[in-house]
């Protein structure tokens, strides 16, 4: 019960800092983002000591671990990869356009409508 009304009030932080940001529309920029994003950072903090919030740090901690024991391809190969992928869009775009091409010369045929 206590997380929720933790995220109640989560939640209620954050739309108090998009009011403000809108209630001092006339002041500065700077003025109004400072308040939004102390208001988010408050939201956070609050959100962060419920249940949920801890599972969603340790999700995100494991995440991180997981991404450092991703093997990434060198610059060599991205180009590569990336040039195949290139020059399979082209091939299949031109024969998708034979191919229209091709259907739309039928379509005239047979119904009479092109030479």
């Amino acid at each position: 019960m206590i997380d929720k009304i933790k995220l109640l009030v989560a939640a209620l932080l954050v739309a108090g800092g998009i009011a403000a940001f809108h209630y001092l529309g006339e002041k500065p920029a700077i003025v109004q983002l400072l308040a939004l994003l102390a208001s988010l950072v408050a939201a956070v903090i609050v959100a962060a000591t419920t249940a949920l919030g801890g599972r969603t740090w340790a999700f995100m901690k494991d995440a991180r671990q997981e991404l450092r024991k991703v093997v990434w391809p060198s610059n060599r190969e991205t180009v590569q990869i990336t040039m195949v992928v290139v020059v399979i869009v082209v091939v299949a775009a031109l024969f998708l356009m034979t191919v229209d091409w091709g259907l739309a010369k039928l379509f005239r045929y047979v119904t009479g409508q092109g030479a």
